[in-house]
């Protein structure tokens, strides 16, 4: 596992956030079912720089005592069909 995918599943663990929990996204073909654990995955596979640009986000939100489900639910329109 490389370095970006181990402090992602760090910090969603120790954000207790449930990879497992499915929300309801609206895409162009209407409503889309998606678990986290496909959205994790999908940044994941991204490039290094937008990994980068998530981590960045991420770390920010952190420090923010923002929503960090929230953003990753905003990302979960990317992959809606």
């Amino acid at each position: 596992m490389d370095r970006f995918s181990t402090w992602l599943d760090t910090m969603l663990d120790e954000k207790g956030i449930d990879l497992d929990r499915v929300h309801e996204i609206e895409g162009p073909s209407g409503a889309n079912f998606i678990p986290l654990a496909c959205v994790v995955e999908a940044i994941k596979g991204a490039g290094a720089g937008e990994q980068s640009a998530i981590k960045h986000q991420l770390v920010r939100i952190d420090f923010r005592n923002g929503s960090v489900e929230h953003f990753l639910l905003h990302l979960a329109k990317a992959i809606a069909i």
